[in-house]
């Protein structure tokens, strides 16, 4: 495992130099993960958090059946692990996307580190906040009733995450699969390219396979706050595996003409 410094961790998490004081120089590992390979297990041991440097990860559950159920979706300065704090074993699973780096704090020093340096104590309550306030992102998905206004929302979300890193927030590429995203929304995993396809033919998008520029994000926000026909809900690719019938995605009018 790699390492560089807890000054190169602190301006990550937005902590100016001048307040770094004595963890400037203090060793830090990193480590580099390929694209599949695992972060943590479920169930795996809880020894520290990781803060995501480069790449995404997918976080997900594994069901009793064997289900996935994707629970979120990680970027640049993303905290892992830190629900599992509490308990003596991860919840949850997270997975590399792409080839990714994280910075490895163990448990053990968060709050040694917190005491010596309180600059980082804040940037450390500041990154628990922005973990919590992620994972209030799929509420705001989910309280959309149809599947396109939560396919929508989640661009929207892409897209902002994009702009905060100082990147463009149209261009947006899409490194996990469609079925993924099926699973985040709790719809059926057809129902994806359908509603990719369907806001391609609005104008609101250009889709080739992963990568997808927003057009008018003026348009896909009014869009996203659409109230129309009731959605899957979650559990569509199982009843369709059983013969049951899906949902059928409703056109509806663009935002204007």
């Amino acid at each position: 495992m790699a390492s560089t410094t807890m000054g190169d961790l602190l301006r990550l998490m937005g902590v100016r130099e001048l307040a770094l004081g004595g963890l400037l120089d203090l060793p830090v590992p990193v480590r580099r993960l390929r694209s599949g390979e695992t972060l943590f297990h479920e169930g795996g041991r809880v020894e520290s958090v990781q803060i995501v440097r480069s790449g995404s990860f997918k976080i997900f559950h594994t069901e009793r059946d064997g289900y996935e159920q994707v629970l979120g979706f990680a970027g640049r300065t993303a905290m892992l692990g830190f629900d599992a704090l509490c308990l003596d074993e991860h919840p949850n699973e997270a997975i590399a996307l792409e080839e990714s780096t994280t910075f490895v704090l163990l448990v053990r020093d968060l709050f040694a580190y917190s005491e010596r340096t309180p600059a980082f104590g804040r940037a450390l309550h500041m990154l628990f906040s922005s973990a919590l306030a992620r994972q209030s992102e799929h509420t705001d998905v989910m309280a959309a009733v149809s599947s396109e206004a939560r396919l929508a929302r989640f661009l929207l979300q892409l897209s902002r995450r994009m702009a905060a890193d100082g990147q463009s927030p149209r261009r947006l590429l899409l490194r996990m699969t469609r079925r993924d995203i099926a699973s985040y929304l709790g719809v059926a995993h057809e129902t994806i390219s359908r509603s990719l396809k369907m806001m391609a033919d609005w104008g609101l998008l250009d889709v080739d396979n992963r990568e997808v520029e927003i057009l008018d994000i003026d348009r896909l926000q009014a869009f996203s706050q659409g109230a129309r026909r009731q959605t899957d809900d979650g559990s569509g690719e199982r009843r369709k595996a059983r013969g049951g019938v899906g949902w059928r995605p409703v056109p509806v009018p663009c935002a204007r003409p």
